[in-house]
């Protein structure tokens, strides 16, 4: 009996899920906002907000093409407790604020000419777009084929509270 017990416990050991690891941290973005204002600073979104980041560009066609969606779900979910952050990579001011009044942009913009902020993040090419959630953490990353609906699920699935940790079961 006492074999039976030990490997049981051997095998529920080897075959629990292991523990998931902490979603990693977001950089800071503090960066001089081009739709006017004060600086934008991620920190002050801790515990507030969600942020989605979005890095795109006055040539990039896919850009263009997603620029709508982008404001829509910076109208969606700004009382939902999200904030949308364009990064303008690669543009001079002039273009940056173009591409923003001509797609109608009304979020906050900030300029990152020598792609400092967005190879911070991983970035590649535009447009990319990050989630980081209320806690700070980088809770998606989606490409340039993100489309509408990928954004709106990772949006939702960060606003959701984090799910609470079951303290392991004791077997006496």
């Amino acid at each position: 009996m006492t074999r039976f017990l030990a490997s049981l416990a051997v095998a529920a050991f080897l075959f629990a899920p292991a523990p998931a690891t902490p979603a990693p941290a977001a950089p800071a973005i503090r960066v001089p906002l081009i739709t006017g204002g004060e600086p934008f600073d991620s920190r002050s979104l801790i515990g507030k907000k969600v942020l989605v980041v979005r890095f795109q560009a006055s040539w990039c066609k896919t850009c263009a093409a997603q620029a709508a969606s982008i404001q829509r779900l910076y109208e969606r979910y700004k009382d939902r407790g999200v904030e949308v952050l364009g990064i303008q990579v690669d543009d001079p001011e002039r273009q940056a604020r173009a591409f923003l009044q001509s797609h109608g942009a009304t979020y906050p913009a900030a300029l990152d000419p020598g792609l400092r902020v967005a190879n911070r993040f991983g970035f590649k090419r535009a447009p990319y777009t990050v989630i980081v959630n209320k806690r700070g953490e980088i809770a998606a990353r989606l490409d340039a084929t993100a489309n509408e609906s990928l954004l709106v699920s990772a949006i939702e699935a960060a606003l959701k509270p984090p799910a609470r940790r079951r303290s392991p079961t004791k077997v006496s």
